[in-house]
């Protein structure tokens, strides 16, 4: 569990190329999260190219760091599943774990939410050209940290409550 203690949001990172080998673990990692009725309803974009990089940074206030990243993991799913309900729950296992898996691989990256605003889900499947029925779901920009944070203490037993 030291992993779950120790992931921080970073959103600065050092130049150079994440190792293939990382960013499979990275996938394999994500695809292992559970899934509503095991649809497993995910599909990654690795996203290496500069201008694309540079685009989905701009797709969002908020993604703006994408755009020194050395690659973002953008986590799409497939409408057509069996609980298309559960669809994004299942995404937000997924991404956490691929979190999880870049903090034990000594990479840092951050979730950037895209859905459920459908304009700046809409502008990522402009960027990506995704195909009919795949929904943006977050970009997450990875790679080696250029910047240490410490993970702040976030339990609080006033919001526990034992029935």
């Amino acid at each position: 569990m030291n992993g779950i203690f120790h992931r921080t949001s970073i959103r600065k990172y050092r130049e150079g190329k994440v190792e293939n080998e990382k960013v499979e673990r990275l996938l394999r990692a994500a695809m292992a999260a559970p899934s509503a009725c095991n649809q497993q309803p995910w599909e990654y974009y690795v996203v290496t190219d500069r201008q694309k990089l540079e685009a989905l940074a701009a797709s969002s206030p908020y993604a703006g760091c994408t755009k020194g990243a050395p690659l973002a993991f953008v986590a799409c799913y497939r409408e057509a599943c069996t609980a298309p309900e559960y669809a994004q729950i299942d995404l937000s296992a997924s991404v956490e774990n691929l979190l999880l898996e870049a903090d034990a691989q000594g990479l840092g990256a951050v979730w950037l939410g895209i859905a459920p605003i459908a304009e700046r889900m809409e502008r990522v499947a402009e960027i990506l050209e995704l195909p009919e029925g795949l929904k943006a779901f977050a970009i997450i920009p990875c790679g080696y940290p250029a910047e240490e944070k410490q993970q702040q203490n976030r339990y609080d037993v006033s919001r526990v409550h034992f029935v």
